[in-house]
């Protein structure tokens, strides 16, 4: 359990549509804030885009006050023009929250997936439906660019609430390494 509220910004980048979401934990449980979009199919040019992103998230920032950033990391897929722009859109929203003194934290889709339904082959749908479930709210189902951005925010929410927090993300070169710094987790 978390010693004190921590503010979470959850963002899933895009060129087109960035979602975003701002959640505080609440002892075991977290709650949502706000929820939204970045509607960005307007804007002349893929620059005028990340411009947009970058000062868009600013003010969300300045407005809640997060102290993370949780964001969706591009998956690596066929259209390399896709993945590079996804990557760009990535890059400025680490960059907002950077200026503006967040700690980032970057997850895989899969591992948000897997975080919210236990399952990292997960549909979109099926991350939504379990969210609504989870947290008692109403999401809206037109855009679930917002809903993958609180799936970001609540995974990383999970995390910290583990026993350990993020300490306990070290990496182990063999299972011995492992089991000797988890003697805790053994049954």
């Amino acid at each position: 359990m978390l010693s004190h509220p921590i503010k979470i910004l959850g963002v899933d980048p895009g060129t087109n549509i960035t979602g975003y979401s701002i959640i505080v934990s609440e002892g075991r449980d977290c709650k949502m804030i706000t929820s939204g979009i970045f509607d960005l199919r307007k804007c002349a040019d893929h620059q005028t885009k990340l411009k947009e992103i970058f000062l868009q998230l600013q003010e969300v920032i300045e407005t809640y006050l997060p102290t993370h950033l949780a964001v969706e990391a591009p998956f690596y897929g066929k259209n390399v023009q896709s993945m590079l722009k996804l990557g760009r859109a990535q890059g400025v929203a680490m960059a907002a929250a950077m200026t503006m003194g967040l700690e980032i934290h970057e997850y895989a889709p899969k591992k948000i997936k897997q975080a919210i339904t236990g399952s990292g082959n997960a549909s979109k749908e099926q991350v939504a439906a379990m969210l609504k479930s989870r947290m008692g709210i109403v999401l809206d189902d037109k855009y679930l660019d917002a809903t993958d951005a609180l799936a970001a925010a609540v995974c990383h929410f999970q995390r910290l609430s583990r026993p350990g927090g993020l300490s306990n993300q070290k990496k182990h070169k063999d299972w011995k390494s492992f089991v000797s710094a988890n003697k805790d987790r053994l049954a």
